[in-house]
């Protein structure tokens, strides 16, 4: 099933800091407790963060907070990105209870030279080289703080946890969840609902469930079983050929019975695990990394 997952970094023993540089990245919609920081060396790219869609240019970057879904699709084939992702508890001795308003940088910090000296005691490895890591990241994330605008930080509502829990539940029924049963779980009108799901993922709940649905029946035209185009379309939640054909085209560009042997599903899309999984997608090419 290509539908992302919670990401769940292990880090090495020396440092609870990873840092790399991608060309061309794209992955899937996910979360992460640690916290991400990214800086567009070259080129454009679209960040999905914080149910908002900010593009950054070169120069341009965004911190991405514990917990936040987000998702990231370069613009250019070209455009490269330096990432650096650390353990939250490195910096909350000094940050306390507050957060970033925006998650897009006002400020202008020298992210590269940072990058740089991170990655360079991490690929040094010589003792204390995760203190003298985190010294540099507590430097760079003090001036963000000291740059941006904070707030207090809240707590996740009852509103969010309970619509994970109906992406973990539809990504486990799919094949016979239906608009009305996601209503009613989260206990909302239609037409909020709709606008909420749409808003927090980035897709409708149409989509989403037809994602899922197609999803799964990419995964059966590629098993070698010897099933019909009617069991994999009933196996999947679609109780008419002429839908699935219709939903599958629509989903992937491709009929069924077209679908080439290599295809990937390159959608973004989300439901909360505990298990770790890489959100990369395959296009995405990693010039570089130190730490994890």
């Amino acid at each position: 099933m290509l539908i992302a997952k919670r990401e769940v970094w292990n880090y090495p023993k020396a440092a609870n800091i990873w840092v790399g540089k991608y060309r061309h990245s794209h992955n899937l919609l996910h979360w992460h407790y640690d916290c991400e920081l990214i800086y567009t060396e070259s080129g454009c790219i679209d960040v999905f963060c914080e149910k908002e869609t900010y593009r950054l240019t070169a120069g341009e970057a965004l911190y991405i907070d514990g917990g936040t879904m987000h998702r990231m699709t370069a613009q250019d084939d070209n455009t490269t990105l330096i990432v650096i992702i650390f353990d939250y508890n490195i910096i909350k001795p000094y940050t306390g209870n507050l957060r970033l308003v925006s998650p897009r940088l006002k400020g202008k910090y020298d992210i590269p030279a940072a990058y740089c000296r991170v990655r360079d005691v991490l690929l040094g490895r010589e003792p204390y080289c995760g203190a003298e890591a985190a010294a540099q990241i507590m430097t760079l994330m003090a001036a963000v703080y000291r740059g941006e605008q904070a707030a207090p930080r809240q707590d996740v509502d009852e509103t969010t946890h309970r619509f994970m829990a109906l992406l973990e539940t539809v990504s486990e029924k799919y094949q016979f969840f239906t608009f009305g049963d996601a209503v009613a779980f989260m206990g909302m009108s239609e037409s909020y609902f709709s606008r909420y799901f749409r808003k927090t993922a980035g897709v409708t709940f149409s989509q989403y469930l037809n994602y899922l649905r197609v999803g799964h029946a990419i995964d059966l035209l590629h098993d070698k079983k010897s099933r019909s185009m009617t069991e994999i379309a009933d196996l999947c939640g679609f109780y008419t050929i002429r839908n699935f054909n219709r939903v599958f085209r629509e989903t992937t560009g491709y009929s069924p019975r077209e679908l080439p042997a290599n295809f990937r599903m390159e959608d973004k899309l989300f439901y909360p695990s505990a298990a770790s999984f890489n959100p990369t997608l395959p296009d995405c090419v990693l010039l570089e990394s130190a730490g994890g």
